[in-house]
Protein backbone atom coordinates (compact mmCIF):
# COMPACT_ATOMS: atom_id res chain seq x y z
CA UNK A 1 0.00 0.00 0.00
CA UNK A 2 1.42 3.55 -1.09
CA UNK A 3 2.12 5.75 1.81
CA UNK A 4 -0.82 8.32 2.63
CA UNK A 5 0.49 11.60 2.83
CA UNK A 6 -2.27 14.25 4.20
CA UNK A 7 -1.88 18.45 2.74
CA UNK A 8 -0.71 19.62 6.17
CA UNK A 9 1.57 16.74 6.29
CA UNK A 10 3.32 18.04 2.96
CA UNK A 11 6.14 20.51 4.73
CA UNK A 12 6.96 17.66 7.23
CA UNK A 13 7.25 15.42 4.61
CA UNK A 14 10.15 17.58 2.43
CA UNK A 15 12.16 18.46 5.31
CA UNK A 16 12.20 14.96 6.49
CA UNK A 17 13.21 14.11 2.39
CA UNK A 18 15.87 17.05 2.72
CA UNK A 19 17.89 15.48 5.86
CA UNK A 20 17.81 12.23 4.30
CA UNK A 21 19.38 13.26 1.33
CA UNK A 22 22.25 15.18 4.30
CA UNK A 23 22.21 11.88 5.86
CA UNK A 24 23.40 10.38 2.30
CA UNK A 25 26.20 12.20 1.75
CA UNK A 26 26.98 12.92 5.45
CA UNK A 27 29.88 10.46 4.83
CA UNK A 28 31.38 12.22 2.23
CA UNK A 29 30.97 15.96 3.95
CA UNK A 30 31.25 17.39 7.33
CA UNK A 31 28.03 18.21 7.61
CA UNK A 32 27.04 17.09 11.11
CA UNK A 33 25.89 19.99 12.15
CA UNK A 34 24.13 20.75 9.87
CA UNK A 35 22.00 17.38 10.13
CA UNK A 36 21.09 18.12 14.20
CA UNK A 37 20.20 21.49 13.10
CA UNK A 38 18.20 19.58 10.59
CA UNK A 39 16.60 17.35 12.55
CA UNK A 40 15.37 20.02 15.36
CA UNK A 41 13.94 22.18 12.61
CA UNK A 42 11.28 18.83 11.64
CA UNK A 43 11.01 18.15 15.47
CA UNK A 44 9.90 21.36 16.42
CA UNK A 45 7.63 21.86 12.56
CA UNK A 46 5.74 18.42 13.94
CA UNK A 47 4.92 19.44 16.72
CA UNK A 48 3.66 23.10 15.63
CA UNK A 49 1.54 21.55 12.87
CA UNK A 50 0.03 18.32 15.12
CA UNK A 51 -0.58 20.49 18.21
CA UNK A 52 -2.65 23.39 16.15
CA UNK A 53 -4.24 20.62 14.16
CA UNK A 54 -8.11 22.12 12.76
CA UNK A 55 -10.85 19.87 13.69
CA UNK A 56 -10.89 18.87 10.01
CA UNK A 57 -7.75 17.97 10.05
CA UNK A 58 -8.09 15.76 12.85
CA UNK A 59 -11.11 13.94 10.85
CA UNK A 60 -8.84 13.36 7.84
CA UNK A 61 -5.99 11.64 10.94
CA UNK A 62 -9.13 9.55 12.09
CA UNK A 63 -9.73 8.54 8.92
CA UNK A 64 -6.34 7.77 7.66
CA UNK A 65 -5.74 4.46 6.01
CA UNK A 66 -2.67 3.13 7.62
CA UNK A 67 -4.35 3.64 11.30
CA UNK A 68 -4.62 0.71 13.33
CA UNK A 69 -8.17 -0.96 13.48
CA UNK A 70 -9.96 -2.98 16.26
CA UNK A 71 -8.56 -6.46 15.26
CA UNK A 72 -4.71 -4.61 15.56
CA UNK A 73 -5.66 -3.09 18.94
CA UNK A 74 -6.82 -6.95 19.79
CA UNK A 75 -3.84 -8.86 18.80
CA UNK A 76 -1.50 -6.41 19.96
CA UNK A 77 -2.86 -5.82 23.36
CA UNK A 78 -4.45 -9.52 24.16
CA UNK A 79 -2.57 -12.52 25.20
CA UNK A 80 -5.22 -15.13 23.87
CA UNK A 81 -8.66 -13.83 21.49
CA UNK A 82 -10.88 -16.36 20.45
CA UNK A 83 -13.57 -14.88 18.00
CA UNK A 84 -17.20 -15.15 17.92
CA UNK A 85 -19.43 -15.38 14.93
CA UNK A 86 -22.48 -14.79 13.80
CA UNK A 87 -25.75 -13.35 15.36
CA UNK A 88 -27.92 -16.70 15.66
CA UNK A 89 -30.91 -15.30 13.43
CA UNK A 90 -29.69 -14.49 9.93
CA UNK A 91 -25.93 -14.21 9.38
CA UNK A 92 -22.41 -13.00 10.46
CA UNK A 93 -21.94 -9.41 9.90
CA UNK A 94 -18.09 -9.02 9.01
CA UNK A 95 -18.18 -5.53 9.75
CA UNK A 96 -18.32 -6.39 13.57
CA UNK A 97 -15.84 -8.61 15.47
CA UNK A 98 -15.88 -9.73 19.03
CA UNK A 99 -15.10 -12.70 21.48
CA UNK A 100 -13.28 -13.63 24.50
CA UNK A 101 -9.92 -11.84 25.31
CA UNK A 102 -7.06 -12.30 28.11
CA UNK A 103 -6.48 -8.80 28.89
CA UNK A 104 -3.80 -8.55 31.38
CA UNK A 105 -4.90 -9.96 34.41
CA UNK A 106 -8.49 -9.82 33.13
CA UNK A 107 -10.72 -11.99 31.10
CA UNK A 108 -12.86 -9.69 29.17
CA UNK A 109 -15.47 -9.75 25.82
CA UNK A 110 -13.74 -7.41 23.21
CA UNK A 111 -15.71 -6.36 20.40
CA UNK A 112 -15.74 -3.67 17.59
CA UNK A 113 -16.05 -1.86 14.31
CA UNK A 114 -13.72 -3.62 11.71
CA UNK A 115 -12.66 -1.86 8.39
CA UNK A 116 -10.53 -3.29 5.70
CA UNK A 117 -6.89 -2.21 4.33
CA UNK A 118 -7.88 -2.42 0.52
CA UNK A 119 -10.89 -2.70 -1.65
CA UNK A 120 -11.08 -6.02 -1.48
CA UNK A 121 -10.80 -6.41 2.01
CA UNK A 122 -13.39 -2.98 2.64
CA UNK A 123 -15.52 -5.01 0.56
CA UNK A 124 -15.50 -8.01 3.16
CA UNK A 125 -16.25 -5.97 5.96
CA UNK A 126 -18.35 -4.01 4.09
CA UNK A 127 -15.92 -0.28 5.10
CA UNK A 128 -17.14 -1.16 8.44
CA UNK A 129 -20.87 -0.58 7.92
CA UNK A 130 -22.71 -2.71 10.34
CA UNK A 131 -25.85 -4.51 9.07
CA UNK A 132 -28.55 -5.01 11.81
CA UNK A 133 -27.24 -8.67 12.26
CA UNK A 134 -23.89 -6.93 13.48
CA UNK A 135 -25.97 -5.21 16.47
CA UNK A 136 -27.51 -8.55 17.40
CA UNK A 137 -24.08 -9.97 16.99
CA UNK A 138 -22.72 -7.42 19.69
CA UNK A 139 -25.62 -7.89 21.47
CA UNK A 140 -25.31 -11.71 22.06
CA UNK A 141 -21.52 -11.04 22.73
CA UNK A 142 -22.19 -8.55 25.79
CA UNK A 143 -24.81 -11.10 26.73
CA UNK A 144 -22.83 -13.81 26.87
CA UNK A 145 -20.06 -11.32 29.14
CA UNK A 146 -23.11 -11.00 31.62
CA UNK A 147 -24.04 -14.45 31.93
CA UNK A 148 -20.34 -15.44 32.85
CA UNK A 149 -19.75 -11.54 34.81
CA UNK A 150 -17.14 -10.39 32.62
CA UNK A 151 -16.33 -6.75 31.60
CA UNK A 152 -17.03 -6.25 28.01
CA UNK A 153 -14.52 -3.28 25.87
CA UNK A 154 -15.82 -1.86 22.66
CA UNK A 155 -14.12 -0.25 19.96
CA UNK A 156 -15.92 2.83 17.44
CA UNK A 157 -14.47 3.12 14.29
CA UNK A 158 -17.37 3.38 11.71
CA UNK A 159 -18.59 5.92 8.88
CA UNK A 160 -22.14 4.86 10.07
CA UNK A 161 -24.61 2.22 10.26
CA UNK A 162 -24.92 0.51 6.42
CA UNK A 163 -27.82 3.27 4.77
CA UNK A 164 -28.94 0.06 2.11
CA UNK A 165 -32.89 -1.01 2.06
CA UNK A 166 -32.37 -4.41 3.19
CA UNK A 167 -30.56 -3.60 6.33
CA UNK A 168 -34.07 -1.43 7.02
CA UNK A 169 -35.98 -3.92 6.07
CA UNK A 170 -34.07 -6.31 8.42
CA UNK A 171 -35.28 -4.29 11.48
CA UNK A 172 -31.53 -1.42 11.67
CA UNK A 173 -33.85 1.03 13.65
CA UNK A 174 -35.09 -1.61 16.18
CA UNK A 175 -31.40 -3.46 16.27
CA UNK A 176 -29.58 -0.32 17.48
CA UNK A 177 -32.47 0.74 19.81
CA UNK A 178 -32.15 -2.90 21.04
CA UNK A 179 -28.42 -2.24 21.67
CA UNK A 180 -28.84 1.08 23.22
CA UNK A 181 -31.92 -0.31 25.84
CA UNK A 182 -29.91 -4.00 26.79
CA UNK A 183 -26.31 -2.09 27.04
CA UNK A 184 -27.63 1.11 29.83
CA UNK A 185 -29.03 -2.10 32.09
CA UNK A 186 -25.72 -4.53 31.43
CA UNK A 187 -24.56 -5.75 34.60
CA UNK A 188 -21.02 -6.13 33.90
CA UNK A 189 -18.70 -2.71 33.52
CA UNK A 190 -18.65 -1.52 29.82
CA UNK A 191 -15.73 0.56 28.76
CA UNK A 192 -16.22 2.38 25.15
CA UNK A 193 -12.89 3.53 22.45
CA UNK A 194 -13.03 5.30 20.10
CA UNK A 195 -10.38 4.72 17.82
CA UNK A 196 -11.22 6.03 14.57
CA UNK A 197 -14.44 7.86 13.44
CA UNK A 198 -17.74 7.36 15.57
CA UNK A 199 -20.57 8.67 13.24
CA UNK A 200 -24.21 8.69 14.20
CA UNK A 201 -26.13 5.60 15.76
CA UNK A 202 -24.12 3.43 13.78
CA UNK A 203 -21.26 4.35 16.36
CA UNK A 204 -23.85 5.05 19.42
CA UNK A 205 -25.04 1.26 18.72
CA UNK A 206 -22.20 -0.25 20.85
CA UNK A 207 -21.30 3.17 22.12
CA UNK A 208 -23.18 3.15 26.21
CA UNK A 209 -20.70 2.37 28.86
CA UNK A 210 -19.74 3.04 32.17
CA UNK A 211 -16.42 5.05 30.38
CA UNK A 212 -16.37 6.50 27.59
CA UNK A 213 -12.59 6.75 26.20
CA UNK A 214 -11.53 8.32 22.97
CA UNK A 215 -8.16 8.74 21.17
CA UNK A 216 -6.50 12.36 20.63
CA UNK A 217 -7.14 12.24 16.72
CA UNK A 218 -10.49 10.61 16.62
CA UNK A 219 -14.36 12.59 15.98
CA UNK A 220 -17.59 11.25 17.56
CA UNK A 221 -21.00 13.15 16.29
CA UNK A 222 -24.51 12.61 15.16
CA UNK A 223 -23.35 13.31 11.40
CA UNK A 224 -20.39 13.48 9.32
CA UNK A 225 -18.88 16.68 8.47
CA UNK A 226 -19.27 15.68 5.08
CA UNK A 227 -23.24 15.06 5.19
CA UNK A 228 -23.67 18.34 7.41
CA UNK A 229 -22.27 20.21 4.74
CA UNK A 230 -24.65 18.80 2.08
CA UNK A 231 -27.83 19.44 4.51
CA UNK A 232 -26.55 22.71 5.68
CA UNK A 233 -25.42 24.27 2.62
CA UNK A 234 -26.29 21.64 -0.13
CA UNK A 235 -22.89 21.02 -1.31
CA UNK A 236 -20.10 18.86 0.67
CA UNK A 237 -17.26 22.14 -0.18
CA UNK A 238 -17.95 23.38 3.51
CA UNK A 239 -17.25 20.51 5.18
CA UNK A 240 -14.44 22.41 6.75
CA UNK A 241 -16.67 24.82 8.65
CA UNK A 242 -19.11 22.00 9.68
CA UNK A 243 -16.43 20.14 11.21
CA UNK A 244 -15.55 23.24 13.32
CA UNK A 245 -19.52 23.90 14.17
CA UNK A 246 -20.29 20.07 15.09
CA UNK A 247 -17.31 20.26 17.76
CA UNK A 248 -16.28 16.48 17.50
CA UNK A 249 -12.94 16.60 18.73
CA UNK A 250 -11.93 14.51 21.62
CA UNK A 251 -11.35 17.58 23.25
CA UNK A 252 -14.64 19.18 22.69
CA UNK A 253 -16.65 16.46 23.64
CA UNK A 254 -14.55 16.04 27.20
CA UNK A 255 -15.64 19.55 28.08
CA UNK A 256 -19.12 18.53 26.87
CA UNK A 257 -19.25 15.65 29.21
CA UNK A 258 -19.64 13.41 26.13
CA UNK A 259 -15.90 11.07 26.50
CA UNK A 260 -14.57 10.89 29.96
CA UNK A 261 -10.68 10.36 29.21
CA UNK A 262 -8.54 11.62 26.43
CA UNK A 263 -5.83 9.02 25.50
CA UNK A 264 -2.65 10.38 23.89
CA UNK A 265 -1.19 9.49 20.49
CA UNK A 266 2.08 9.12 19.25
CA UNK A 267 3.18 12.62 17.76
CA UNK A 268 1.72 13.05 14.52
CA UNK A 269 -1.45 9.70 14.94
CA UNK A 270 -1.96 6.03 15.83
CA UNK A 271 -0.59 5.02 12.60
CA UNK A 272 2.80 6.24 13.08
CA UNK A 273 3.42 3.81 15.96
CA UNK A 274 1.19 0.87 16.01
CA UNK A 275 2.91 -0.81 19.01
CA UNK A 276 3.37 2.25 21.05
CA UNK A 277 -0.51 3.26 20.32
CA UNK A 278 -1.23 -0.15 21.49
CA UNK A 279 0.83 -0.46 24.76
CA UNK A 280 -0.73 2.86 25.67
CA UNK A 281 -4.91 1.81 25.37
CA UNK A 282 -3.93 -1.77 27.12
CA UNK A 283 -2.39 0.56 30.36
CA UNK A 284 -4.90 2.67 30.20
CA UNK A 285 -7.95 0.02 30.31
CA UNK A 286 -6.21 -2.39 32.23
CA UNK A 287 -6.46 0.77 34.67
CA UNK A 288 -9.98 1.55 34.44
CA UNK A 289 -10.37 -1.90 34.39
CA UNK A 290 -9.04 -2.37 37.99
CA UNK A 291 -11.84 0.30 38.76
CA UNK A 292 -14.93 -0.52 37.45
CA UNK A 293 -14.93 -3.92 38.48
CA UNK A 294 -15.10 -3.15 42.31
CA UNK A 295 -18.34 -1.41 41.83
CA UNK A 296 -21.39 -3.47 42.68
CA UNK A 297 -23.42 -4.77 39.33
CA UNK A 298 -26.66 -1.64 40.27
CA UNK A 299 -24.76 0.86 41.30
CA UNK A 300 -22.68 -0.05 37.79
CA UNK A 301 -26.06 0.44 36.00
CA UNK A 302 -27.86 3.71 38.24
CA UNK A 303 -24.49 5.35 37.38
CA UNK A 304 -24.58 4.33 33.88
CA UNK A 305 -28.11 5.58 33.48
CA UNK A 306 -27.50 8.76 35.47
CA UNK A 307 -24.41 9.58 33.23
CA UNK A 308 -26.52 9.21 30.05
CA UNK A 309 -29.37 11.25 31.31
CA UNK A 310 -27.45 13.87 31.96
CA UNK A 311 -26.53 14.63 28.42
CA UNK A 312 -28.42 16.56 26.41
CA UNK A 313 -30.36 18.77 29.25
CA UNK A 314 -29.52 22.71 29.71
CA UNK A 315 -30.56 24.93 31.86
CA UNK A 316 -31.84 28.39 30.29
Amino acid sequence: MAKTILDFEKPIIELEAKLEEMKAISDKLDIEKDIIRLEEKVRQLKEEIYKGLTRWQRVQLARHPERPYTLDYIYAMCESFVELHGDRLFRDDKALVGGLAQLGHHKVVILGQQKGRDTKSNLFRNFGMMNPEGYRKALRLMKLAEKFNKPVITMLDTPGAFPGIEAEERGQAEAIARNLFEMARLKVPIIVVIIGEGASGGALGIGVGDRILMLENCWYSVISPESCSSILWRSWEYKEQAAEALKLTAPDLLEQGIIDRIIPEPLGGAHKDHKAMADTLKTILLEELDNLVKIKPEKLVNSRIEKFGKMGVFIE
